[in-house]
């Protein structure tokens, strides 16, 4: 199961919450196996850990793929597919 994560801040930006939509169209058209966390926080250990300086971050297996931009459910589905 691919471990998505998705990081804005509280309460959600309009950005946030649709980054968080795509990403879910995305997962469902990918056809796989996905957890999909929001994080409506933007604190220090959160920075510290991926290095973010802007909000809303998506966040694959670990490894930021985005920040400060909303991707497409297209494209959040091709970086799913490898």
């Amino acid at each position: 199961m691919v471990r998505i994560e998705v990081i804005g801040l509280e309460p959600p930006c309009q950005k946030c919450s649709d980054l968080l939509e795509n990403t879910k169209i995305a997962v469902l058209k990918a056809g796989i196996e996905a957890e999909v966390i929001k994080k409506w926080t933007l604190s220090e250990e959160i920075r510290e850990k991926y290095g973010l300086l802007l909000s809303p971050a998506l966040v694959i297996e670990g490894v930021v793929v985005a920040q400060g931009k909303v991707y497409r459910p297209d494209r959040i589905a091709g970086l799913l597919q490898g």
